[in-house]
């Protein structure tokens, strides 16, 4: 199993140097689906080969973003059409619950578009989004809207951060695991600011219901 984890980080690294913006819209539009296709490993090194002319920040970040575009959109019309019937059947297999759903869906009904941005720079959570945001029928313009900016931000950070890891130390660029565990030790404080200001929209969010 470590071999062939280690195998596949390396075929996703290679994938990105050699397909530049393209390798980097699909790979992003698999990691916006179920595929288990992580952005970490997918937008640094990508950041770090802009720097060095392969391709540009901006191209990297726009690549990333539209790819995550394309794959939230593929989610939410094959859950739109399909998914409620496929989720409540099969979900119990990957641990999603009639429960689960219910609130998902609750959730979306009450914060829409709030949501499905802080899900955009959660792991593990905007993989999944696109299926209760489909059920639910979310206003598709909304849904893009909210998924371009999240993902753009999402982008944006694990770019430049990326960009500051392999800058600092560019011999990780050979050892892909390191440098996947360089990046996601740090990552702590990216899912702590995003608690943060999810927290704060959310209370706002209260503050103003009460209000009404």
């Amino acid at each position: 199993m470590h071999e062939w984890i280690h195998a596949f980080v390396v075929w996703v690294f290679e994938f990105v140097r050699d397909g530049g913006y393209w390798g980097v819209f699909l790979l992003m539009a698999a990691e916006s689906s179920i595929l288990p296709v992580p952005s970490e490993i997918v937008i640094p090194p990508a950041a770090y080969w802009a720097s060095q002319g392969r391709m540009s920040f901006t191209g990297v970040v726009v690549a990333g973003t539209l790819g995550s575009l394309f794959g939230a959109l593929v989610m939410y019309y094959v859950s739109r059409y399909l998914g409620r019937p496929l989720v409540l059947r099969y979900g119990r297999f990957v641990r999603i619950t009639p429960e689960k759903l219910e609130k998902t869906e609750r959730f979306l009904e009450r914060y829409e578009r709030g949501g499905i941005f802080f899900a955009r720079l959660l792991p593990v959570v905007r993989h999944l989004i696109g299926i209760p945001a489909g059920i639910v029928r979310m206003n598709v313009v909304s849904y893009s809207a909210m998924t371009v900016l999240g993902s753009a931000v999402w982008c944006t950070v694990l770019a430049w951060f990326g960009n500051k890891v392999l800058g600092d130390e560019p011999n990780l660029m050979n050892d892909p695991e390191a440098l996947s565990r360089a990046i996601k030790s740090n990552m702590h404080w990216i899912v702590i600011g995003v608690a943060v200001l999810a927290l704060l929209y959310f209370a706002m969010l209260r503050m103003t219901q009460k209000k009404s």
